[in-house]
């Protein structure tokens, strides 16, 4: 297999030779999470870092990430140096490694700095106890609503992808999961409808569109309708294909 590694500029090479075996015995290490992509957190020099190996293509896959579509792997590294440049949160890119044959692609890791939150999204949509919780929900959509400022359309905006952390009386938030992402302007239904992965619970979309709406100018009833119909949209979609895919299964 060909190796392709490309590394965080400001690593020394000891840092990389060491990150360079780790990738080689990643099976070997303990630990471990994910159904299709597996995550395993490990330390080099008291750097905590997040290392996620993606799932193997599938044969049709193998062969448009070898010629036609950069990896997972390597949008990821790509796109977090986009975001930080444009001074929004996400975990620190470190490097990405790449295996493929002449003809076809095989595994891929990408490889940031982990980032111990406090929360994610996803604890807002099944604890409306959480303290503090309509200023985080507020400031969440602030963040949401910045990124489509700065034309950032990210297209798995969904509970898992935002990390929360609170510095001091504010709150940072940072986004994983990076491979699908656009940089491009966006017109006010998209924008609205990035908000349709979040929730299912309409009280959190009346809080979300109420905050999108003083910070556009927009109408808050105009924002909500159109919110809760992609929201609704998207649950119903969602749904039917877990039917289907359930009734799939019983009929093997």
């Amino acid at each position: 297999m060909k190796e392709k590694k490309i590394f965080n500029s400001v690593l020394e090479d000891d840092f990389k030779e060491q990150l360079t075996k780790i990738i080689y015995n990643f099976d070997t290490i303990e630990g471990g999470e994910g159904n299709r992509n597996i995550i395993k957190i490990v330390t080099i020099n008291e750097l905590k870092l997040n290392i996620k190996a993606f799932k193997k293509p599938n044969a049709v896959n193998k062969i448009v990430y070898k010629f036609f579509r950069k990896s997972k792997a390597q949008r990821s590294y790509e796109y977090a140096n986009k975001l930080l440049e444009l001074n929004v949160g996400t975990p620190k890119p470190i490097a990405y490694f790449e295996y493929s044959s002449p003809f076809l692609f095989g595994k891929s890791f990408y490889v940031s700095e982990q980032v111990d939150c406090d929360l994610t999204y996803r604890e807002l949509t099944k604890d409306f106890n959480i303290p503090d919780y309509d200023a985080i929900l507020r400031a969440f959509t602030r963040f949401t609503y910045s990124l489509h400022q700065k034309n950032i359309h990210f297209l798995d905006h969904s509970p898992g992808n935002t990390l929360i952390k609170k510095v001091g009386e504010d709150y940072q938030f940072y986004l994983v999961d990076l491979n699908r992402m656009n940089f491009e302007p966006m017109d006010f239904e998209t924008k609205i409808k990035n908000f349709s992965r979040l929730t299912i619970h309409k009280s959190m979309v009346e809080v979300m569109s109420d905050e999108y709406a003083k910070c556009s100018g927009e109408d808050y009833k105009k924002i909500f309708d159109l919110m809760w119909k992609e929201t609704e949209a998207f649950q119903e979609k969602f749904h039917r294909k877990k039917r289907l895919k359930k009734k799939l299964l019983g009929k093997q």
